[in-house]
């Protein structure tokens, strides 16, 4: 191609839900190939989706994942060192610019951004040696504006401490053991909270809460609400913000989660309408206390025992009281899953979700991706009577659950 004929190498202003889905794509293949390297034995049986394609084809595939498995890393690295940050809004830019805004090496920073080109994240327009960068807006929104709903670069936090415990997991698949939540670095619990947070700010108070029947109405008024499962907080504290006659109770089986979270009510001088206890959703009023709104923000299916959880949000529900249970929108048949939410969910559920609540000890350990039909058998087992969809995102399912 001609020198004076510039070009973009990349989309410029992609819908930014587009890229999201290629960013939980690219990290789900990260992920799938983590756990596509801990083998069993010799003897397992053919995947059944696949079909028979060419070996050529199927290779192109493998290595497809594998770039994107390196990719997650990249990605990672930027964002811990502002890169992506430092690109938003500032329109075109060279590597040396780049270089300079962040205190970071030129020479990486080049590389690093010849690899974002790879991958379709940032622009490209060669220009003889002055070469520039850009990162359209609605890629920022994705990779660089945590306040956005459809920001997605939390989930690369994650794959840092997945990779840190693999030859736990190695022994894991080996034994039947499980490994619990507070075994893995510090980086996954912070990871988790910061894929979730977005949705959760943009969703729980404009569109889940109102799905209920009568329960933002009771929040106006007061209320008590108890978040099982709240990990750092970020649930709990939506819900306190947009409701403040209204008292929170978070708790989580994870300490340092809870440490957290008691750090940031702090902070925010939320005194004694919001309090967070590090104990197990068993524990859940066996103070004494009542509840007109008891919330499960997807961890029902980290639990050992999710049946004695659920039993235990009935008994300490108030009269006419709600329990809401949000789940990973996803569904038991993994050939219905054949998409970048999906996709995502079942490669953590084998490297996360099912060793935590295996590690509890319990009679049953789901999965992440259990269908609807088996979340509704417990509710019924644990003695709820209605059960009802209440409304849907592509990442998240809201049940509303009652006596």
């Amino acid at each position: 191609m001609n020198d004076a004929q510039p070009h973009l190498t990349t989309p410029s202003d992609d819908d930014p839900i587009l890229l999201l889905a290629k960013v939980l794509t690219d990290a789900a293949a990260a992920v799938t190939e983590l756990a596509g390297r801990i083998t069993l034995n010799d003897t397992q049986p053919q995947p059944t989706a696949p079909g028979d394609d060419d070996v050529p084809v199927f290779l192109g595939k493998v290595l497809t994942d594998a770039a994107a498995a390196v990719t997650g890393l990249a990605v990672s690295v930027g964002d811990r060192l502002g890169l992506y940050q430092a690109m938003a809004g500032a329109g075109p830019l060279t590597a040396q610019e780049l270089a300079k805004h962040t205190g970071t090496d030129e020479r990486y920073v080049e590389q690093w951004l010849h690899c974002q080109v790879g991958a379709g994240y940032i622009a490209y327009q060669p220009d003889g040696d002055t070469a520039t960068y850009r990162l359209p807006d609605s890629h920022a929104e994705v990779l660089a504006d945590n306040g956005s709903p459809l920001t997605g670069i939390g989930v690369f936090g994650v794959l840092q401490a997945l990779y840190r415990i693999e030859d736990r997991l190695v022994d894991a698949f080996r034994t039947g053991a499980g490994i619990s939540w507070g075994d893995y670095p510090s980086q996954l619990y912070r990871g988790v909270a910061r894929f979730f947070r977005p949705g959760y700010e943009a969703s729980i108070v404009q569109s889940w809460l109102p799905a209920l029947d009568g329960v933002t109405d009771r929040l106006r008024s007061g209320g008590r609400v108890a978040d099982v499962g709240c990990g750092v907080g970020y649930s709990t504290f939506v819900m306190a913000d947009a409701f403040p006659q209204a008292t929170f109770h978070g708790l989580d089986s994870h300490g340092e989660s809870i440490a957290a979270a008691e750090r940031t009510a702090r902070e925010r001088n939320l005194g004694n309408r919001v309090s967070f206890t590090a104990n197990p959703a068993s524990a859940l009023g066996t103070d004494g206390s009542r509840y007109d709104l008891i919330t499960f923000f997807d961890c029902l299916h980290d639990m050992g025992d999710p049946t004695a959880a659920l039993r235990a949000a009935r008994a300490a529900l108030s009269d006419n009281g709600t329990v809401m249970l949000v789940e990973p929108n996803t569904a038991a048949d993994p050939q219905a899953n054949d998409n970048p939410v999906g996709r995502l969910f079942m490669a953590l559920s084998p490297t996360l979700c099912l060793p935590g609540a295996i590690a509890q000890h319990g009679p049953v350990a789901l999965g992440n991706h259990p269908g609807e039909q088996t979340l509704r058998q417990l509710c019924t087992e644990a003695g709820f009577t209605h059960w009802r969809r209440a409304t849907q995102t592509p990442v998240s399912a809201v049940y509303q659950l009652r006596p």
